[in-house]
């Protein structure tokens, strides 16, 4: 409809109908009343892909953020998805960006792009374009997107804003490795890479929304509390019983959290953590523990909203 076709005058009473005027106090914090709901404290097991027949399975939170699209955080959405051996699934989400970690399997996935090969291991990054993954073994992946993102605004992908991009297991295993080895690293908080596109040189991350982190936890050791305003979506790579994150939204005067909400790591499960919230993680078993947090952080730095803080023991 053209604006000559629809110039008619819109009444007053049109025009107001949608119209609240709320005092400050009232409307400053909506987390607070409650009008915006809070993130939860979630998991998923393991169990959802393990066997069955082909499938998407979203780890949907929209019930708890009140959204009438999938979602497991405000602006992105992960899934399990399950393809069994000879089969195909096809995605095509209104998004900008799609993370896969090949949690077992091989195949290749075909695009207008090209084909891309894969196997147990590797990082897949695509710019929300259509893509037929097949499998030529028993195959699961551990997807996110941030299609909820585009749901709230109302919009439609447009052009994309970097190529498909594949970080194959062997160079991130061995960046972690130099990480794990450098003289420099009992000092640091922990022993993790960040996978990056070049393309996002202000943000230093994957996509220009997403943020991928690929961490080692050793036997006994803690990772101190830290927090950040962007929401965290953790898939455990690895664990034996034993190793866990706790979360709290405050700190006790010794720097542990108070409150604690204790996430124990499963192989292959997922977990939120909510922006905001104090967490460390813990390694009580005897073996090396590897996690891999998908964050929004890729949009909050741009914003400069992520206020990633760590707390320093003296």
């Amino acid at each position: 409809m053209s604006i000559e076709t629809a110039a008619s005058l819109i009444s007053p009473a049109q025009l107001a109908q949608d119209t609240q005027i709320f005092e400050y106090s009232k409307a400053a914090n909506p987390i607070e009343s409650g009008a915006t709901p809070r993130i939860p404290i979630a998991t998923f097991s393991a169990d959802l892909y393990a066997e069955g027949e082909s499938r998407i399975v979203a780890l949907d939170l929209s019930k708890d953020l009140r959204t009438p699209y999938p979602a497991t955080g405000p602006s992105l959405l992960a899934s399990f998805v399950r393809i069994n051996a000879g089969e195909r699934i096809t995605t095509a989400p209104n998004a900008s960006s799609e993370f896969y970690f090949v949690i077992r399997g091989k195949g290749r996935t075909e695009t207008a792009e090209g084909t891309i090969e894969w196997k147990f291991g590797d990082f897949i990054v695509l710019p929300g374009i259509e893509a037929i993954h097949f499998a030529s073994e028993d195959t699961a992946f551990y997807k996110v997107d941030d299609s909820p993102l585009f749901g709230y605004l109302g919009a439609r992908r447009g052009e994309a804003r970097f190529q498909p991009t594949v970080y194959t297991r062997e160079a991130v295993q061995a960046e972690l490795e130099a990480a794990k080895n450098d003289p420099e690293a009992s000092t640091r908080s922990r022993i993790s890479v960040l996978l990056a596109n070049k393309n996002f040189e202000q943000t230093m991350t994957i996509t220009h929304t997403l943020w991928t982190m690929f961490g080692t936890i050793a036997p006994g050791t803690r990772q101190l509390p830290h927090r950040h305003q962007s929401v965290a979506l953790d898939y455990v790579v690895n664990a034996q019983p034993g190793v866990y994150t706790l979360l709290g939204e405050e700190l006790n005067e010794d720097g542990t959290i108070k409150d604690a909400v204790r996430v124990d790591w499963v192989k292959g499960s997922a977990f939120v953590t909510p922006p905001g919230y104090w967490h460390e993680h813990v390694n009580e078993s005897n073996s090396d523990a590897f996690v891999m947090p998908i964050q929004d952080a890729g949009l909050h730095t741009y914003l400069r909203t992520l206020d990633i803080q760590f707390y320093q023991e003296d």
